[in-house]
């Protein structure tokens, strides 16, 4: 193979036909969460097993390092100060950093992972349904010990749970989210206080049909720019989005009933997530697999989805240009004002997903707070659900009535996600501090929205935003469009002005 070819040519196909590999591992993710029969858990958990050891074989062979090496050396003979340089250096630092890690870790722990992940999302669909999380806790106690395994394998010179969350967050240190999350352990419980009254989130007391609400759905994707030649739409237990090639987007929602703004917001959420990874640099077919191609941090990526779901979709001009949509369907709305109420609860519940912006981040500390103690303080499994509704009644106000609606309500722990729930509070500074460089150069955006116009504010994010890929970590990325490092005052200020808006 390669024969004339550069060594950068040769790594690029290398490349290729390992994310062609991981794309059918995510297409079968995609099918195991919207359309396999519930029978098929078993057999597909051994499919993603052997997916696992090829892709594990494939970034960790004497092969693929050789060919690292002999890129590396190609481009030190031929580097300049040029751009198309600087991108090639960011590409080998990226895949020697991640050649290393998966060196080091065992292929019977990668195939291991890969079962115990199949296997605990099936228990953890069925012990949700059943209201069991005594169904689920084996698989969670599995789970825990591999990816403590995990950590002892890479050893880094970090704990076991910053290690963990070092895929979804580069470069981050317990230290410094500890420092950034501070403010908001003090200050968000005390700007819960000032809110009184309110709808509570799933207390709504009308409802909408699933056709309604598939169809508002299909409307807002179509006002948002869907191209339906290389996007796709299903439902699934948690939404989610999933990018399968470079022109395979996939989105999933789901209609949760009593709450008829549910499915609208999730669709809100996933498809700007969507859109971040339509617009990730593409210089070429073949860039699609190389790190610069790739999202910056799962934290970036939620602020792409928070923009689009909190900023837009939950903003007063969207309701205006949206509420007669929802009111023609038999919302019992008589005003834009009554539709962005909806929209904004602004109550303490127990779910994550439809929680507002304002108590959202506390439900983010809570799973943190517990990851910490169940990966490096010896929090049993069985004290889980004890500690999480503890924890419930003392930040937010409100207990679980049951474990389905409390410590099973999120899919994350049952693949292993360990270090990933902290990218979503993340995800909302980030868009707050990015949405306060948008409005210093195209002027309020309130003025697109309410136009019905996203080509704006989202050409700005595909040229400041979107094409850097993985170029920059999470926090240079935002020093660079912000000019100042990432805080937690531009969404405590964004939440102010929110909350003042709300009880006039």
């Amino acid at each position: 193979m390669g024969a004339g070819k550069t060594a950068w040519e040769r790594l690029g196909e290398h490349l290729r036909e390992t994310q062609v590999i991981d794309s059918i591992n995510r297409t079968l993710y995609w099918d195991q969460n919207t359309r396999m029969p519930e029978g098929g858990a078993r057999w597909r958990g051994e499919q993603l097993a052997l997916l696992a050891r090829q892709l594990h074989s494939r970034q960790s062979s004497q092969c693929y390092s050789d060919l690292i090496n002999e890129a590396r050396d190609e481009w030190r003979q031929q580097s300049g100060l040029d751009e198309q340089s600087a991108a090639q250096s960011r590409n080998l630092d990226l895949l020697e950093q991640e050649l290393s890690r998966q060196q080091a870790l065992d292929p019977d722990l990668v195939s291991a992972l890969a079962t115990a992940k199949s296997e605990g999302y099936d228990l953890w669909q069925k012990a949700r349904r059943a209201d069991d999380f005594e169904m689920f806790a084996p698989a969670l106690r599995n789970m825990i010990a591999l990816r403590q395994e995990q950590a002892r394998q890479l050893q880094e010179p970090r704990g076991c749970w910053e290690t963990l969350a070092q895929p979804f967050e580069p470069d981050l240190t317990l230290k410094s989210l500890q420092e950034l999350f501070a403010p908001l352990r003090k200050r968000l419980p005390e700007l819960l206080g000032r809110i009184k009254g309110g709808p509570r989130p799933g207390s709504l007391s009308w409802d909408l049909p699933v056709a309604v609400q598939q169809n508002l759905r299909s409307q807002l994707l179509q006002d948002w720019g869907r191209n339906e030649a290389i996007t796709c739409v299903a439902e699934s237990p948690h939404p989610f989005s999933i990018t399968l090639g470079p022109s395979d987007y996939r989105i999933t929602t789901r209609v949760v009933p009593g709450q008829p703004l549910s499915c609208f917001l999730a669709t809100a959420h996933e498809w700007g997530h969507s859109l971040y990874e339509q617009g990730l640099p593409d210089v070429s077919h073949q860039w699609f697999a190389w790190p610069l191609g790739q999202a910056t941090s799962m934290a970036v990526h939620e602020s792409q989805s928070l923009f689009w779901e909190n900023r837009v979709a939950r903003s007063l001009p969207f309701a205006e240009h949206w509420w007669q949509r929802f009111a023609a369907e038999g919302a019992p709305l008589d005003s834009a004002h009554d539709f962005w109420r909806e929209m904004n609860p602004m109550a303490p519940g127990c779910n994550r997903v439809e929680a507002d912006e304002l108590s959202y981040g506390l439900h983010i500390l809570i799973r943190m707070d517990l990851e910490l103690a169940l990966l490096e303080q010896g929090l049993p499994v069985e004290d889980l659900p004890d500690q999480w509704n503890k924890r419930y009644q003392e930040l937010l106000g409100v207990t679980p009535i049951n474990d389905a609606q409390g410590c099973l309500q999120d899919v994350h722990w049952s693949e292993g996600l360990f270090g990933y729930f902290p990218s979503y509070l993340l995800g909302h500074l980030i868009s707050a501090q990015l949405s306060e460089a948008m409005e210093a150069s195209i002027g309020e955006p309130e003025a697109h929205i309410r136009d019905g116009s996203i080509d704006v504010m989202l050409n700005w994010l595909r040229q400041h935003v979107h094409p850097i890929g993985r170029a920059l970590n999470a926090a240079q990325l935002v020093e660079k469009v912000s000019g100042r490092p990432l805080s937690a005052e531009p969404f405590l200020k964004y939440l102010e002005e929110k909350i003042d808006n709300f009880t006039r």
